[in-house]
């Protein structure tokens, strides 16, 4: 059979190995497959075992044999030859019943001495039925039965019925007497030959049982040490060509993970541990080239990280000019344009007054795209503060900073009595509150009372919180559009601002591992919907059901 082929070379250990079993080995070191290496570990486990098994069987076999012969022996003697005897005795008393009933009645003309001679015929009778069913299958014993019934019949016939029928009229002699008893001593005789071959055949099954149980005694024995020499031949079997290479193997492997990766693991042992070996090897030289690889990219990634903190302080450093430098010419520019207003208002005619309106609200409207531009650029990257924030806290703030906004428009919040605590950045969490509720607000319609509402409820290991107003509302088409940078639905002389609020809120929750959305099932007004990570202690679950209660503007920190 042919083994696995040779793992490739070793960039850790350029030595050559040894080559895999089947391979063609150097013509000047000629190498033969060892014969534990003809086959598997299972494959020598399972030889073991089927001539263990194998043996086994052999012996319960034989033992299951002696046994059922032990068992026969056993039965035969205590349920055929030991009641047998005492059949055969209690018909030896039935004849001499018969014989004592027959004296009797002859020496004392009483019929009643008949009565034992009548009842030992029945009895004799029965029990040599009985008796011929339990010696049925030994011809010598059967034979010696007949003898016997035999000659009681001939006992009755010429000695005890003539001396019945001659007793009323006549006297018997003694001589006559003694002729009977003579006669039937030699009936009785016949029972001491057959008690002899009862005798004989109890003796003879008893040596038999005694016998046989030796031989399953011996036959179990065997098996047993079958069984003890199978288990200590499988173990020292697996000792010597599982064991010893398993722990080359680990001890090889050991070292490999301790950081020897130029260590080579060798193939010892039965065929699938050679090829677990060189699976091992193979995966140890791909782990070196993997490392060599990593430390590659490593290097790559070092280089990259200095780059990136370089283009990041370059980017800090644009930004400080964005918010500095560049906003401070817009800011001469809207003076400029306001002096030349206020100065030359009277000789400009209106489309000159209407020329510098325009160049101040450009300057203006590019202060405040400069500015949106440089907070969204920041979401993420500066400032992050990871801390526990009761998102109570930052609503309120951001509340107090749209309080005039909210006075305004006599909007009214309405919050739940306690929001959760989550881990996050409590500077960017309140953002995130002023644009959804500023939004409400800006967004309200004219004629409808402007409310605005706040939900709260867990979702699994998330908070999904909602801000929902009654204001001019967002089509369903447009779900994806608003949270875009710079993406407007209505024109400025409808509403101001410069399209980044959403797209401000969406990189806000991202940032905390959150999504957020539109509900598109709210026709009336707008609800946004976001979510926020859960924390993990029992305190910062928000208690299910609570209703919402009715808030006016109140200042930051204020109840309301």
């Amino acid at each position: 059979m042919t083994g696995p082929p040779p793992p490739p070379p070793d960039p850790a250990a350029p030595q050559a190995d040894p080559p895999p079993p089947g391979d063609t080995p150097p013509t000047d070191a000629p190498a033969r497959p060892r014969p534990v290496g003809r086959l598997s570990a299972q494959g020598w486990t399972q030889l073991v075992l089927a001539v263990n098994t194998t043996l086994l069987i052999v012996l319960a076999v034989v033992g299951a044999v002696l046994q059922a012969h032990t068992d026969s022996q056993t039965d035969t003697l205590s349920n055929r030859i030991l009641p047998a005897r005492s059949v055969f005795f209690q018909m030896e008393t039935a004849l001499v019943d018969q014989e004592t009933g027959v004296r009797g009645y002859v020496l004392s003309r009483d019929p009643d001495y008949l009565e034992p001679y009548s009842a030992g015929q029945v009895e004799q009778n029965r029990l040599d039925g009985r008796l011929r069913r339990l010696i049925g299958d030994r011809d010598r014993l059967v034979d010696d039965l007949d003898r016997i019934v035999a000659s009681a019949e001939n006992w009755r016939t010429q000695q005890a019925e003539p001396l019945i029928a001659a007793a009323p009229g006549q006297r018997v002699s003694p001589t006559e007497l003694d002729a009977s008893k003579d006669h039937f001593d030699r009936t009785r005789k016949l029972f001491d030959a057959t008690e002899r071959d009862l005798d004989a055949v109890r003796d003879t099954t008893r040596a038999s049982v005694g016998d046989t149980r030796e031989l399953r005694t011996i036959a179990f024995g065997g098996m047993l040490l079958a069984a003890l020499v199978g288990s200590i031949a499988l173990a020292l079997l697996l000792h010597r060509i599982v064991g010893r290479p398993l722990r080359m193997l680990e001890t090889a492997s050991s070292a490999v993970s301790g950081g020897d990766f130029a260590r080579t693991i060798h193939a010892e042992g039965p065929r699938d541990l050679q090829q677990m070996a060189y699976a091992v090897e193979e995966m140890r030289r791909r782990v070196v080239a993997e490392l060599v690889e990593s430390k590659a990219r490593e290097d790559l990634l070092a280089h990259q990280t200095t780059e990136l903190k370089r283009s990041n302080a370059e980017l800090e450093q644009f930004a400080y000019v964005a918010s500095h430098d560049l906003q401070e010419p817009l800011r001469k520019v809207a003076s400029f344009c306001q002096l030349l207003e206020k100065r030359y208002g009277g000789r400009l005619d209106e489309r000159a007054t209407q020329y510098i309106a325009f160049a101040v609200d450009g300057a203006r409207r590019m202060q405040v795209l400069i500015n949106d531009l440089l907070t969204f650029s920041r979401v993420g990257r500066v400032g992050d503060e990871q801390a526990r924030v009761a998102l109570d806290d930052v609503l309120d703030r951001a509340l107090a900073n749209l309080e005039a906004s909210i006075e305004d428009a006599d909007a009214e919040v309405v919050r739940p009595p306690e929001l959760p605590r989550v881990t996050g950045d409590p500077t960017t969490l309140a953002m995130l509150w002023q644009n959804l509720v500023g939004n409400a607000v800006k967004f309200r319609r004219p004629d409808t009372p402007c409310r605005i509402t706040i939900d709260c409820e867990r979702d699994g290991d998330q908070w999904r919180l909602g801000v929902t107003d009654t204001g001019i509302g967002i089509a369903p088409e447009f779900a994806e559009k608003v949270f875009v940078i710079f993406q407007r639905l209505h024109g400025r002389d409808e509403f101001d601002g410069t399209g980044i609020g959403l797209a401000l809120c969406r990189k806000i929750v991202e940032q905390h591992g959150g999504l957020i959305r539109l509900d598109d099932t709210v026709t009336e007004g707008t609800r946004i919907v976001f979510t926020l990570p859960a924390a993990d202690t029992a305190e910062d679950r928000t208690p299910p059901g609570a209703p919402p209660t009715e808030e006016t503007p109140a200042p930051q920190g204020a109840t309301p």
